[in-house]
């Protein structure tokens, strides 16, 4: 093939490819004012609770990680694939102030649970 036509290719599609690589998907959430603060609610089905990381500061929440894709059966090969499997982030802003909050983190049936308890008198 020709050096220039090659250079027209990987101009068109390289960027696609890299960028579908490196694309991080958004779990949608659910967020609740709860009597002692907030619970967020995200949708992590298939995700190892080790994979993921949960951070706050500010009003921010983040909750980042990865889903990982794995075979039920040995010898299996992929014939259509809807799920996300990569890296995975999504941020939220409260109405609180998380830097000195309590954020715990819980899985529970395939969602992850997040409570923020802000400072008493916020």
């Amino acid at each position: 093939m020709r050096p220039d036509l090659v250079r027209v290719m990987q101009s068109l599609f390289l960027p696609a490819a890299e960028a579908a690589r490196g694309a991080a998907w958004h779990p949608p959430a659910d967020v609740y004012r709860t009597p002692g603060g907030w619970l967020v609610k995200l949708d992590l089905a298939g995700v190892r609770p080790e994979d993921v990381e949960v951070t706050a500061g500010g009003r921010q929440l983040t909750v980042r990680g990865t889903r990982r894709d794995w075979c039920l059966e040995e010898g299996c090969s992929q014939y259509q694939m809807e799920i996300a499997y990569s890296h995975f982030e999504r941020s939220l802003t409260l109405p609180a102030d998380l830097d000195r909050a309590r954020v715990t983190a819980e899985h529970r049936h395939g969602m992850l649970l997040v409570h923020v308890e802000p400072e008493a008198g916020e």
